[in-house]
């Protein structure tokens, strides 16, 4: 089919590259604009945009789809279908309806169940014991279409946002060559979501990184894990020349008592609200991701530290 493909991040370019093999043409793939990245803040382009450029692909940044402009270029491209794939824009109907067939979304969660910008990172801060990917048909509601496939996914006891992604990218990949294929045949099945059971993953904010240690060890632990590698959970150990800063990048609950923010061991198990977190991978201020053990070589954090 012709095809155009609308994503940013390296969640999407996944999907863009089954359907590339799969043989669809893609007239057209829609990004985000190219934005500063890295130590000197050199404009780059997105993950998509780079893997669209170099396989020959015409790539458009439009700050805005609702741009009249824009909506008469993605009318006159003469689709099939539409796939999007965590675009980072809200597209109006105009743009939804001009594919022959449709706009189709891949979604990182079993709908209703985290509508919304972040539902990889909201599902492993829940607790939630399995998520999922979902091939949709986009409608204006946020995320309210009716559903045409589903795979399931395991939330594995020490996921992080950054390996669930990769599972779930490779998963919605498989998917949505499948449902193209059932699509250009005639032979999907639409099914609209439940009434019951919606819930919205709202974006992550930088703002609300900071860990509290009097709040439960499991909320605790799936905040550090949910937010890893990006913005990332950040506590504050002390310095000769004041506190230091570290993300903690991976963790694990445990069900011991101490006092909240206080180390309880040589190894990193802090006190909580309700239980004990241990981390184990960080990363200190201006240095890469340590696992525990090799951080205390250097930077040794003996039992009844206090942790800010």
């Amino acid at each position: 089919m012709r095809l155009a493909f609308l994503g940013t991040p390296d969640f999407a370019v996944a999907a863009l590259a089954a359907i590339v093999a799969a043989g669809h043409e893609v007239a057209c793939a829609y990004s985000q604009p190219p934005a500063p990245r890295g130590r000197g803040h050199e404009l780059k382009p997105s993950p998509v945009h780079a893997f669209a450029e170099a396989h020959g692909i015409l790539v458009r940044t439009p700050a805005s789809m609702r741009d009249p402009a824009e909506i008469a270029a993605f009318a006159g491209l003469g689709l099939d279908a539409a796939v999007v794939v965590a675009f980072g824009q809200i597209l109006p109907a105009a743009v939804l309806d001009a594919p022959r067939l449709g706009s189709f979304n891949v979604h990182g969660s079993l709908l209703p169940r985290w509508r919304g910008a972040a539902p990889i990172q909201r599902a492993i801060m829940a607790g939630d014991k399995v998520t999922g990917v979902q091939v949709m048909r986009m409608t204006e509601g946020l995320d309210e279409g009716p559903v045409l496939a589903t795979a399931t996914v395991r939330i594995d006891a020490l996921e992080t946002t950054a390996t669930l992604q990769d599972r779930l990218a490779a998963a919605g990949a498989e998917l949505i060559v499948r449902t193209l294929a059932d699509i250009e045949a005639g032979r999907a099945v639409e099914t609209p979501q439940a009434a019951e059971g919606v819930t919205y993953a709202k974006k992550l904010s930088a703002k609300f990184a900071r860990l509290d240690w009097t709040k439960p060890g499991r909320a605790l632990d799936g905040k550090i894990r949910g937010y890893s590698p990006s913005p990332g959970a950040w506590l504050e150990l002390p310095g000769d020349k004041g506190p230091v800063r570290v993300k903690a990048l991976l963790s694990a609950f445990e069900d011991e008592a101490g006092e909240s923010g206080v180390t309880l061991d040589d190894r990193l198990l802090v006190g909580t609200g309700e239980g004990a977190v241990r981390l184990l991978r960080v990363q200190r201020e201006g240095k890469g991701p340590q696992d525990a053990e090799v951080f205390l070589r250097g930077t040794p954090v003996p039992a009844g530290t206090r942790l800010g």
